[in-house]
């Protein structure tokens, strides 16, 4: 399976937003973590069914590996997409809040001119 945001072929998705060669490295080791572990976790969920033939175990192994990357992928698409909403949010509140800061810089520059113009108007 391939690295979460890259297509089977394990080429980044179109779209897709990438910061350096650094997160894509972290993302392939992150995944590799994921898929020793599946392959671990299928294989002490066989070694007890001790009735069933090798290629029984290695076909049970092998749907319950690919059953645990898909959920695993579903639940990193499910991470990533709520990181992109809250990146959203804050982007658009700090865009708000640049703007009042900038509004009340100008109208407190405003006020003081004004002010330091009263004794010059006398």
């Amino acid at each position: 399976m391939a690295a979460p945001g890259a297509d089977m072929s394990g080429a980044p998705k179109q779209g897709s937003t990438r910061t350096g060669l650094g997160d894509e490295v972290e993302g392939y080791l992150l995944w590799q973590a994921t898929i020793a572990v599946a392959q671990e976790r299928a294989r002490e969920f066989v070694r007890p069914m001790d009735w069933l033939t090798t290629s029984q175990k290695d076909e049970i192994e092998r749907h319950y590996v690919d059953d645990s990357l898909l959920r695993a992928r579903q639940d990193l698409e499910r991470i990533a997409a709520r990181c992109r909403s809250l990146r959203g949010e804050y982007e658009r509140r700090y865009r708000t809040l640049r703007l009042r800061c900038v509004a009340w810089t100008l109208a407190g520059g405003a006020g003081l001119t004004a002010l330091a113009a009263v004794p010059l108007l006398r």
